[in-house]
């Protein structure tokens, strides 16, 4: 995940950044900015600088919230590729906590 933040410009990490900022401190918050992908799955749309749209899936674990998987929406549906990987983080993330 640090990774493919990194590899964005300031400002598109900026941006996404301050979105972060406003669903953490802003809690709950509907759309246009987050929506629910349903079994504790969270997606923030974050409108960049460079013109295009990050999507951020996450959930919430011990009252934190953790950011799963990052990506630049390319189409209108969420790719189950990404969608299965937040999905096995989750539970890798529940997993770790119950041991």
């Amino acid at each position: 995940m640090l990774d493919w933040l990194r590899s964005l410009d300031k400002d598109d990490r900026h941006a996404i950044g301050l979105d972060l900022m406003r669903v953490q401190f802003g809690w709950p918050i509907g759309r246009p900015l987050v929506g629910s992908l349903k079994n504790g799955l969270w997606e923030v749309h974050s409108s960049l600088p460079s013109q295009r749209i990050a999507r951020l899936i996450l959930c919430f674990h011990d009252r934190m919230l953790v950011v799963l998987h990052g990506l630049i929406k390319k189409t209108q549906k969420m790719p189950a590729d990404d969608l299965a990987l937040a999905k096995q983080r989750m539970e890798r993330l529940r997993n770790e906590k119950a041991q």
